[in-house]
This record gives structure tokens, sequence and C-alpha cells, in this order.
């Protein structure tokens, strides 16, 4: 399959099995997503495996950034557990003068991305979670994040359900989107 193929073919997977790759299954991955452009090679990301426990202190977390309580919390609390493997994308600013914050975590971005479409070509069901309690104090807390650095979200990893293997991808209509200058 080449890559367009397999680009064209990915799709968010919001509903996934407890199947998983492990941490021998991920590092080529991981190697092959950090190809990205990275102006400088400053590689200002990094990437953190979340299973088991940590998925549980991920939703207290969210429930103590939130301050809900009762039903809502018990469903803010779950969300982690959606996926058996979740990736944390971190965007960890370098310093520089040539290359400014915003184009590190375009890059930051861009792993999470690529590192995405090889979960995906690799028949793995994936998808982006991100939102306001990314950016919490208590989510960082539980991260152990750096005051450099800063979660874009969480890479949801899981196998893909019968009924999802089948199903195709609406086309997108690349002519409204790609404009001229003359």
């Amino acid at each position: 399959m080449s890559a367009l193929d397999a680009v064209l073919r990915r799709q968010s997977h919001s509903k996934v099995t407890a199947d998983a790759p492990n941490r021998l299954q991920l590092l080529p991955l991981v190697e092959a997503a950090a190809s990205v452009a990275d102006h400088s090679g400053l590689k200002p990301w990094r990437l953190i495996e979340l299973r088991g426990d940590a998925r549980l202190r991920l939703g207290s977390a969210f429930v103590e950034a939130s301050g809900t309580v009762g039903r809502d919390a018990e469903k803010l609390a779950a969300k982690p557990l959606r996926a058996s493997l979740l990736i944390a994308v971190v965007f960890a600013h370098q310093p520089s003068f040539k290359v400014p914050a915003w184009e590190q975590e375009a890059v930051a971005s861009g792993v999470a991305h690529m590192l995405s479409l090889l979960l995906d070509e690799a028949g793995w069901g994936v998808f982006w979670r991100s939102g306001h309690l990314t950016r919490s104090e208590p989510v960082h807390r539980m991260h152990e994040l750096a005051p450099n650095e800063q979660l874009l979200g969480w890479l949801y990893i899981g196998g893909l359900p019968e009924r999802t293997k089948s199903e195709q991808r609406k086309r997108f209509d690349a002519a409204r989107h790609l404009t001229t200058l003359t």
C-alpha cells in the first residue's frame, strides 16, 4: 500500500477493543514518526505511555481539574478507560532564537499525527482526544511535566472492532480548500 493509500484510508476510531500494541511494537513507529519536518532538529516533543493504573490517575486528575462531583465525576473519570493504551503528546519548548514556539508546537503536533497514521496503517484503531483539561494544573502534575512542557492531548489506541474494519471514510473535496494566487 502506498503512503497516499494509507493516508486516504485513515480515520479516527472512537471505539476500540482492549487490544493494544506493546512497547516493542511502538518503538519503530515512534522512530518513524520522529522523521517529521523539524526546523533545527530540536525534537521539541516527547510521548508518554499510559496503561493500567496510570489511566485511573488521569481520570482522577480530570475530576480534580473540572471540580465535578457525583455521576458527572464518575463519567469523566472513566474517559481514559476507553482504550487500554493512551499516549500523551507533549510539546517540550526548546530555547531557540531561530525557531519560534508556535513552530515547535507544530512539530509536536506533526509527530502525533504521523504516529496516528502509522498506528492506523499497522491495523490499530486510533483517535486523538484533547480539550480544555489538557492544560489544567492537575493533569499537568499527573503527567509530571516540566515547566517548559505542555500537553497537546492523547492518542487513544486499541484494536479495531469487527464492524469498523470495513467502513469507508467519506471523500474530501480538496478543490474547495486549495486556492491559487496569481
